[in-house]
């Protein structure tokens, strides 16, 4: 660092008009800058640039540049390497290798927070991972207060309020009280969150569903069948707000199909709460989205996607990117995944996208965020 001498070129220019054009430049430019000079360097890796920069990334995101991040099954503890893509065509844009390791190969990502992934084991969501790809740098979390619970539920969040993460760990055994804990990236450690919702009777929908925990509006989502109550369970969605950290319950779509033998999903699309849900088994799936947040009855049903043979839905994204699946029998006991990309608002197919396994995705972008901090590792 002592060796940094300023570019020619940084002498003639103020220097917030250095750092106001160093806010929308990509970031792997930015990261090189770091090396520049002391000034850079502090300037840089401040909250407020980093927030900066971000803000602007988010401006210039738009439909047809939005990307994904897709997380191939491993039947190894050693995951291959992600896959960037662009969420409209899955075009692939680059692999990026997972730089560390899991127990087992069941593996989800639990959300994707300002270009910040958080990866978790899906037997007890125990083992945990925040990562940023794009400064490769990742932090594994100190075990949770609960330890392990082969009914746990996970989401991870942007606290708007302090400019801050948290992940957020549900365990829920049927017929016991559910307990709620929460890590905070600034403290870096967990704690307990008293709950308001019953001691018993709530358990989550656990069924065949990888899609990340949805965030809209300062809020996580999951879809809960409560007991406690009632004379026969019901679906509900519960709404956990990050900033507050309090619960609420919301009633899924009015005049959906209830039936559990159906598929249902909770994602984002375009900032709203979506509900994805398969009217016939696996050949026709609707598209549902609350208008307006947390009003029950501003539901709206928006879009019908038909399938020709029964299909499974791996992934949603924010601009409506729908990723299915089936199997194909190929011989005796034989069976391939047949993967397909449907727009859901021109219903146009993409097939053949060079996937072979199922997985996991969620919208990505590039952010400096977890630049420097307390047990973050770089790589």
């Amino acid at each position: 660092m002592s060796q940094m001498t300023e570019p020619p070129i940084l002498n003639h220019l103020p220097y917030d008009i250095v750092l106001n054009i160093l806010t929308r430049l990509p970031v792997k430019s930015v990261i090189r800058l770091r090396c520049v000079s002391k000034s850079l360097y502090s300037s840089i890796t401040t909250p407020y640039f980093i927030s900066t920069h971000l803000n602007h990334t988010k401006n210039n995101i738009n439909r047809d540049n939005a990307c994904v991040i897709h997380l191939p099954y491993s039947y190894r503890p050693t995951i291959p390497a992600c896959t960037v893509a662009l969420g409209r065509s899955f075009d692939t844009i680059s692999e990026i290798r997972i730089p560390f390791d899991f127990p087992h190969p069941r593996v989800q990502i639990v959300g994707s927070c300002n270009g910040l992934l958080c990866l978790a084991d899906l037997v007890y969501g125990n083992v945990i991972y925040l990562w940023n790809p794009s400064v490769r740098k990742f932090k594994k979390l100190p075990d949770p207060c609960l330890g392990n619970s082969k009914f746990v539920k996970l989401g991870f969040a942007y606290h708007s309020e302090n400019n801050d993460y948290k992940v957020v760990r549900i365990s829920s055994p049927p017929s016991s009280p559910q307990v709620v804990e929460v890590y905070t990236l600034s403290s870096g450690s967990w704690r307990r969150v008293e709950t308001s919702l019953g001691a018993n009777g709530i358990y989550y929908y656990f069924k065949r569903s990888l899609l990340p925990t949805p965030l809209v509006s300062g809020a996580l989502h999951w879809i809960a069948v409560i007991t406690e109550g009632e004379e026969n369970p019901i679906y509900r969605i519960l709404s956990f707000d990050v900033n507050c950290e309090k619960f609420r319950k919301l009633a899924l779509p009015h005049g959906h199909i209830d039936d559990k033998n159906l598929e249902i999903h909770l994602s984002s699309f375009k900032g709203k709460l979506a509900f994805v849900t398969s009217e016939q088994p696996g050949f026709v799936f609707s598209i549902w989205v609350m208008r307006e947040n947390g009003v029950v009855d501003s539901w709206t049903k928006l879009f019908v996607v038909p399938f020709q043979r029964i299909a499974h839905c791996t992934a949603f994204t924010e601009y409506g990117s729908l990723l299915m699946f089936s199997y194909n029998n190929i011989g005796r006991f034989k069976y391939e995944d047949k993967f397909v990309l449907i727009d859901i608002e021109t219903l146009q197919e993409k097939k053949d996208l060079g996937i072979q396994i199922s997985l996991s995705a969620a919208t990505f972008m590039e952010s400096l965020v977890l630049l420097d901090g307390a047990s973050v590792v770089s790589y």
